[in-house]
């Protein structure tokens, strides 16, 4: 059965949602992540969208933008962004999906500005991952792996995970769970439970842990029951597709 790398990443943060969650789910793969969730083992998912929207089931059609007119019809409710930060702030978000162009060996995330070529680049800034990171219960960060993204510090802390590590979350008032995963095109990660460091869980089928290594810029910890990634059963693919009929988002 075959599949894309991305369907893979897909199914891999399905799997992370757990059934009567409240998800901010974002756009992307975590939208057809939701999807696969809500279809096959979290019927009582609800999803939360940064504009105000609050969904009880997927879109029932394809969406480029969080307010494309399917993600709007037959919502739950169609608020404000106040109303959905109100959501993180009193704690009863359990679990978000986020991203970014640059993060490093304890989780922290940046999309403020990067390098290339020896000049800075402007990236378009926070939006609410930063709440996500700092307010939901656990955050599950999904990006491409590759070595100039992956690095042993990020250029600056848009989004934080767990700071320089250990106890640093708590240290400085951070009220969320911070990141419980990394889903990339590689592999799963997980975080140590002491030091918080970026620990390399699972590899996809076809991917050398000595390939992952070469993309990530630092000494990277390896879990000793690492395993290889389950592939999408059928059923799960079946939804995915559903979903992202044109394969746009996992081409």
């Amino acid at each position: 059965m075959e599949y894309t790398r991305k369907e893979l990443m897909v199914v891999a943060a399905a799997r992370e949602i757990r059934e009567g969650e409240k998800v901010f789910v974002g756009m992307r793969l975590p939208l057809l992540g939701f999807a696969v969730a809500k279809e096959l083992h979290a019927p009582n998912a609800v999803g939360i969208f940064e504009n105000g929207v609050i969904r009880d089931w997927p879109a029932l059609q394809s969406i480029f933008t969080i307010s494309d007119p399917p993600n709007l019809a037959r919502a739950l409710y169609c608020g404000g962004i106040v109303d959905v930060m109100n959501l993180l702030q009193a704690g009863r978000v359990d679990l978000g999906f986020i991203g970014g162009a640059e993060v490093d060996r304890y989780g922290n995330l940046n999309t403020h500005w990067v390098v290339e070529n020896g000049h800075r680049v402007r990236l378009p800034g926070s939006g609410g991952a930063a709440d996500i990171a700092t307010l939901a219960g656990r955050c599950i960060i999904i990006m491409n792996h590759e070595r100039r993204r992956f690095l042993p510090r990020v250029h600056f802390i848009t989004s934080p995970g767990y700071g320089e590590g250990a106890e640093w979350r708590t240290e400085n008032g951070l009220p969320g769970g911070g990141p419980s995963r990394v889903i990339t095109s590689l592999g799963i990660f997980s975080f140590d439970a002491q030091s918080r460091e970026v620990v390399l869980a699972s590899h996809h089928p076809g991917v050398t842990v000595e390939e992952i290594r070469r993309e990530t810029g630092w000494p990277l910890r390896i879990s000793p029951g690492l395993n290889e990634t389950a592939p999408p059963s059928r059923e799960e693919l079946a939804v995915v597709r559903k979903y992202d009929p044109k394969r746009v988002w996992t081409s």
